[in-house]
């Protein structure tokens, strides 16, 4: 019998996790380990309305005080967990304490990757993945600051549109023309992309050779150019790296991510593993985003109770720049070919099938592209270009 679980990490998936065990039944103890000091927060706000300050730490946080004791949910914040040691019955903090669990759900997240460069690690090079991150970094974005954002992924566009908002003088570095376009396509991703210059942003398709500092400044050097980008600010927005450590110290299956099956099962039976640490064997890719994460807590709360484990459904992500909304159900790279519904939706099919879709401002038709998808349904294309039609037709 299950007692106590010890959830590491205090993400959404970690705070998905606990939801859902109580959701499910389960009345034994719950204890989760936050290396960060506070409440748990949620992520996606940090490069919008936190950079931008109009959010304030409480106004994240992803559930309130009275909800962990409301659930019984024992949040250890400020407390590291060193390793985890099931054999001796539990988990060891960092002081050296080893504490009784029967289970450990790993919600360990993953860390920003650093420019892999020469000057990379300089202190004045910032990342952004916490609330100190962020705050550290909004005191940079001021008006007339000069501002290189690195890599224009999800959180280097979102990053530079909101520095450009705030007034700074912003170049957008990337070595991909059109970033994003294996997952939503050329098209919705050339739209998207081509908005950063519309709004002053200059963008560069370049690598990075090396950082420089040069009076007080950065210099930015780029593979194949002669002068280099002088910055008061860099930010490295180039990914993350999934925090196997303790799953790796543990002897578990780890490749790219903590390897699970299904109910976010490890190679450990008492060990699961959620959120942005984990890749589903079989899956060449982890899934980073803030429903992923959702939909992993829960499925392991279903793990954890030996419960049946719900069909997750097509993935879907959202993300917001230059006032303006992009979402997206599935992957591009899964389609034949890309067919059009006017400037601003795309749908990605592999034969009859819609297998993806992707979306600026369009959030009632990607609803409606997910169920398509879910349900397999097969479609005649012209249904789809049709823009005067109605989308939901498809569905009956």
């Amino acid at each position: 019998m299950t007692r106590r679980i010890a959830v590491v990490g205090a993400g959404l998936a970690a705070v998905s996790t606990c939801d859902a065990l109580r959701a499910r039944g389960y009345d034994g103890e719950l204890v989760l380990y936050s290396a960060e000091r506070g409440l748990p927060y949620d992520r996606p706000p940090l490069s919008k309305d936190v950079l931008l300050g109009k959010a304030r730490r409480e106004d994240v946080l992803l559930r309130p005080e009275q909800w962990y004791e409301g659930q019984r949910v024992e949040v250890r914040d400020g407390v590291s967990v060193r390793a985890i040691r099931l054999g001796e019955g539990g988990v060891e903090l960092a002081d050296g304490s080893i504490v009784g669990a029967d289970r450990v759900v790993l919600a360990t997240g993953g860390t920003p990757r650093p420019l892999p460069v020469p000057g990379g690690d300089d202190p004045a090079v910032r990342l952004l993945r916490t609330w100190e991150d962020a705050e550290r970094l909004r005191e940079r974005l001021l008006p007339g600051a000069a501002v290189t954002v690195v890599g224009a992924g999800l959180i280097g566009a979102e990053t530079a549109a909101v520095a450009v908002a705030l007034g700074c003088r912003v170049t957008l570095v990337d070595p991909v023309a059109v970033p994003l376009a294996g997952v939503v396509g050329d098209h919705i991703a050339g739209v998207l992309h081509r908005r950063h210059a519309d709004e002053g942003i200059e963008v560069v398709a370049a690598g990075v050779e090396r950082i420089e500092r040069r009076a007080g400044q950065l210099v930015v050097r780029l593979v194949g150019r002669d002068e280099g980008v002088v910055a008061d600010t860099v930010v490295a927005g180039i990914g993350i790296r999934p925090a196997v450590e303790l799953a790796q110290s543990a002897g578990l299956d780890v490749d790219n991510g903590v390897v699970v099956g299904v109910g976010q099962r490890t190679s450990h039976p008492n060990v699961f593993a959620v959120g942005d640490v984990a890749r589903v064997d079989g899956h060449s890719v982890r899934h980073e985003h803030w429903e992923a994460a959702q939909r992993g807590g829960e499925a392991a709360a279903c793990g954890l109770l030996d419960l049946p484990v719900p069909e997750a459904g097509a993935s879907w992500f959202w993300s917001d720049r230059h006032g303006v909304r992009l979402e997206a159900v599935g992957s591009m790279a899964d389609a034949e070919r890309v067919v059009l519904r006017g400037e601003r939706m795309a749908f990605g099919l592999r034969g009859d099938r819609v297998v993806a879709a992707a979306g600026i401002d369009r959030g009632r038709d990607v609803k409606v592209a997910r169920r398509i998808v879910d349900r397999g349904i097969e479609v005649d294309a012209g249904r789809l270009v049709e823009e005067s039609g109605d989308l939901r037709a498809v569905l009956r």
